[in-house]
């Protein structure tokens, strides 16, 4: 069968968050585009993965694109328009729908779908974006240092489909195009001695990667939900982490910044006298102690009575930690994703059947996976989620003396000349595939760099995703969603910009005339370049 081939002005392999904000960008200048996504919904860790965001303590006032602003109030305007919220929780300007403790807006994966579909619907019927799901790249023909196509196979199926392109965007959560392309790259942890960083090891491991996890959604209703006990569940009940303290299937795991085990606790369906407080200052209490509202979804006290039987929780914990190795450059990955997906499915039968309640017993058999909630038949996520992807070996990469309150000896914005957007959280590692527990390190507020969005070789393929030039140290603060949504948007104008004016990415972050016209670009569609004086944690 011959392939089809499909042309665009610019194409992103890959629709997580990063990828649709890159489309999204680059549609805005009037450019087409081809999107590929493998998962039945766009969104990646937003939505096939379940994650609700995680975000800074000023997001609601400054520090994210006007077009992430824009995807977050029409989350809530989601809810306000079809759901049966309180009077109160319906006047909530900063309305929280699960009132989880990690996010300020803790949502369902199924709402963000609906909200990310909407804002693409006008560019589909326009004609100017093409979106092929379910879709992974699979090969590329490359000229020197151009892509001229890349390949993309039907997941499950046997279509193939030639994608050529002008400019080529990398939006896949694990950097899949770079060793497709042959362009450099980094995976892993660097050694010390490569990039000077205070938490790197001293050997460089490229299959150290921090833990996936398979994310699952639940909630607790009358009745016996219990799955079938897994074939494999005595198995996972004997893994123990040296720095664990505790078996995995428990209700204990390390303390990410003093690595002392801590319990945590399970307080099911808590009525609002009960909860620990309002949303978690990440600056002194990380929200995680007690599993149920760390990250709920709905909560039902926002709704009308009688609309919710139970909040809605997901299952996004340390004890889902996936360590038994890299789902990047291995022969195993499908067996790891496997293993992952059964280490989680443990925990969940675990908590039915032989958690410690508050009262005594054990288990909640009441605990019901709620796959109409993450689009799947048995409540787990989609696909896993990943915190570390390949990165390119990038004009400037970001170190961890660039960005840490410590090294730096100021907790001030740490800023770049050739800023193209801001983030800020914490250098949070979760345990890694080489071992290591968490590696936690107080980070300032800090900016984008252009510098790690260029390749230092390919002239027309970009990183749109957690694949930009960072270290496996940095990587966990520049890896989360808002972050994410920058980094493809900035990507999606950077592309748009080399097409019009037909220069590289090299000559723009290589002459700052250059430079600055991107960065007024950038400014004038909402993008915030720079941090107002504020202070990190």
């Amino acid at each position: 069968m011959t392939a089809r081939t499909v042309h665009a002005d610019i194409a992103v392999i890959g629709g997580g968050l990063g990828g649709v904000a890159a489309a999204l960008a680059a549609l805005r200048r009037g450019n087409s585009v081809v999107l590929t996504e493998e998962y039945p919904w766009l969104g990646g860790q937003l939505t096939s993965q379940a994650v609700p965001p995680d975000e800074h303590i000023w997001v609601e006032q400054f520090g994210i694109t006007a077009s992430y602003r824009a995807l977050r109030d029409a989350i809530r305007r989601y809810y306000r328009d079809n759901y049966p919220l309180t009077h109160a929780a319906r006047a909530d300007p900063a309305l929280n729908p699960g009132l989880g403790r990690v996010s300020k807006l803790c949502h369902e994966p199924t709402v963000a779908v609906a909200v990310l579909t909407a804002m693409l619907a006008p560019h589909l019927s326009a004609g100017r974006l093409t979106v092929l799901q379910p879709y992974t790249p699979t090969d590329a023909v490359v000229t020197g240092s151009r892509v001229e196509s890349v390949t993309v196979r039907e997941v499950g199926g046997d279509d193939e489909l030639v994608i050529e392109a002008s400019m080529i965007l990398d939006a896949t959560e694990t950097g899949d195009l770079l060793p497709l392309t042959g362009t450099e790259y980094v995976v892993g942890a660097e050694a010390r001695s490569d990039t000077g960083e205070p938490s790197a090891p001293e050997t460089a491991d490229p299959q150290n990667v921090q833990a996936i996890s398979w994310c699952f959604v639940f909630d607790h209703v009358p009745g016996d939900h219990t799955i079938p006990r897994p074939v494999d569940y005595d198995r996972w009940r004997a893994v123990e982490p040296e720095f664990w303290g505790a078996p995995m299937l428990s209700f204990i795991a390390p303390n990410p910044r003093t690595l002392a085990p801590e319990e945590r606790t399970l307080l099911v369906n808590p009525p609002r006298s009960a909860r620990s407080g309002e949303d978690a200052d990440p600056r002194v209490d990380a929200g995680d102690r007690d599993l149920w509202e760390f990250r709920r979804i709905i909560a039902r006290e926002n709704f009308i009575e009688g609309a919710y039987d139970s909040d809605i929780v997901l299952a996004n914990w340390p004890q889902l930690d996936y360590l038994g190795g890299s789902i990047i450059d291995t022969p195993d990955r499908e067996r790891h994703l496997a293993e992952a997906k059964a280490q989680s499915l443990s925990y969940l039968y675990w908590l039915q059947t032989e958690a410690p309640r508050p009262d005594g017993g054990r288990g909640w058999p009441g605990l019901r996976p709620r796959g109409d909630v993450t689009g799947t038949a048995d409540g787990f996520a989609q696909a896993p989620y990943i915190r570390e992807s390949r990165r390119i070996t990038a004009m400037r990469t970001v170190r961890e003396q660039d960005i840490s309150v410590a090294v730096r000896g100021s907790a001030a914005p740490a800023t770049f000349p050739d800023s193209v957007g801001v983030g800020m959280y914490r250098i949070d590692l979760h345990p890694s595939t080489g071992g290591d527990n968490y590696i936690d390190v107080e980070c300032a507020p800090f900016e984008i760099p252009l510098g790690a969005l260029v390749p230092v070789r390919m002239s027309n393929l970009l990183p749109a995703a957690k694949n930009i030039g960072t270290t496996h140290i940095t990587n966990g603060a520049y890896r989360l969603h808002p972050v994410e949504w920058n980094i493809g948007e900035s990507a999606g104008e950077l592309a748009a910009l080399c097409l019009e004016h037909q220069v590289t990415p090299q000559e723009i972050v290589s002459d700052p005339e250059w430079t600055q016209r991107l960065q007024s670009r950038l400014t004038a569609a909402g993008v915030e370049i720079h941090w107002p004086d504020i202070s990190g944690y």
